[in-house]
């Protein structure tokens, strides 16, 4: 099981941050002359969620974590159910 966790903040929010990684994790594989199936799986999971997550509802949950105070983590994890993957939130003190 593929696990990723992202942190969204109150000038990155979800959406953005999972872009980032997206970009960070493909860069990495173009950069490399073998193949690295672990870093296959996590680009593939967050393509999926930039694709199919309802980015309006996670940025809801998570800024109403951040403005208390918290610190927010968006834990993506693989699936073998539609779509792919679950997106849990969590905030932390």
């Amino acid at each position: 099981m593929i696990e990723i966790k992202l942190e969204p903040s109150l000038s990155s929010c979800i959406e953005t941050v999972a872009k980032r990684e997206y970009e960070r994790v493909l860069s990495i594989l173009l950069k490399r002359d073998i193949e690295d199936r672990q870093l296959e799986e996590e680009l593939e999971l967050l393509r999926l969620f930039l694709e199919s997550a309802d980015f309006g509802q996670l940025r809801s949950l998570s800024e109403d974590l951040l403005l208390d105070g918290s610190r927010v983590e968006c834990i993506l994890r693989s699936a073998s159910s539609p779509p792919g993957y679950e997106a849990i939130i969590k905030g932390r003190s």
